[in-house]
């Protein structure tokens, strides 16, 4: 075979590699994501996971979505830690949630600053975040993000994360978690404030008042618990109507 017919055989097959290329990136430019489930969120619903991911129209297609997944730092979600993405096809995602623990809020110069159980200040928002009880009467120092919240009693954390988990245990939402200077605990829940006292016998004034809560149905007014006794039998608790 003749050089000539050599390089033209070869500059055939170049440009048919570089055509094949061509539609191969044309056909995966081409593919969309169109269904994705969403798995441990629990502060957004899928949709609102869904749309953070996926917010301008390139996000969708496949091969920018996993190349950007695969090399590029995930997107910075509110009271999120991170995602996981897994691809079940070209057109199908899966994204695991792993949300940020969090167990109550303080807010400090227009903003609320979200903590964990440990005290430290995971997320600063300027909007609330339903289901997380604001806490108030704590006095604390500068508050930095991812640092612990200056408090003058650190087993304060101790406290707040035992009474939340009672709250969660019992199916009970605080919209408000109150301290005074001796540490005794008033929550907010609606229109009904529950006077608990301080914190012993805690996870039995918690049980007792998820036995109260739905006579209080409707009503508005202070409930006292302070005076509850786990080895009194046939106790009773005044509430205070406003």
């Amino acid at each position: 075979m003749s050089s000539k017919k050599k390089k033209r055989k070869k500059s055939i097959g170049l440009w048919i590699g570089a055509a094949l290329f061509l539609a191969a990136v044309v056909m995966a430019l081409g593919l969309r994501i169109r269904d994705v489930s969403v798995e441990g969120n629990k502060k957004y619903s899928a949709e609102q996971v869904e749309s953070l991911l996926f917010e301008g129209g390139w996000d969708r297609n496949s091969l920018v979505f996993y190349l950007t997944d695969r090399f590029r730092p995930h997107k910075q979600i509110p009271f999120v830690e991170d995602y996981e993405i897994t691809f079940n096809s070209p057109f199908s995602v899966e994204v695991i949630v792993y949300e940020k623990s969090v167990v109550g809020y303080v807010s400090y110069m227009s903003s609320y600053m979200y903590f964990d159980k440990d005290g430290i200040i995971v997320e600063s928002s300027s909007s609330r975040l339903e289901g997380v009880p604001w806490v108030t009467g704590l006095t604390f120092g500068q508050i930095v993000l991812n640092k612990p919240l200056p408090v003058e009693d650190e087993q304060i954390f101790g406290q707040i994360m035992n009474l939340t988990q009672d709250l969660a245990i019992n199916e009970i939402s605080a919209d408000q978690i109150r301290y005074d200077s001796y540490k005794n605990v008033t929550l907010t829940i609606g229109d009904v404030e529950v006077y608990l006292g301080d914190h012993k016998e805690m996870n039995g004034k918690i049980a007792e008042l998820h036995d109260i809560l739905p006579e209080l149905a409707g009503m508005a007014g202070t409930l006292y618990l302070d005076t509850y006794n786990e080895l009194s039998s046939g106790m009773w608790y005044s509430f205070i109507k406003r």
